[in-house]
């Protein structure tokens, strides 16, 4: 059966070919660390919150905050200068 998509394990298994041809430490790197990698330099470009929220489906705040590995308080602060 031939699928125009590509299962988890089969991304993963990607990846870490790609990881492994590039040279570094296969164990320090994956799929869930080049997705946190993604939304980490979309926050850095774009110091908003709420889109991140919006683009990773977290339905909190807090949540998102942890994700970032940011202060709540800087996080709301920033939520709250953040028009959307």
């Amino acid at each position: 059966m031939n699928s125009p998509h590509v299962s988890t394990r089969q991304y993963a298994r990607t990846v870490h070919q790609w990881v492994e041809a590039a040279g570094p430490d296969t164990s320090e790197y994956g799929t869930h660390s080049m997705r946190r990698t993604k939304a980490t330099l979309i926050y850095e470009l774009t110091k908003n919150l709420r889109a991140f929220q919006l683009l990773f489906g977290h339905s909190k705040l807090e949540g998102t905050v942890t994700y970032l590995d940011m202060e709540v308080d800087d996080a709301l602060v920033i939520a709250e200068q953040t028009e959307i």
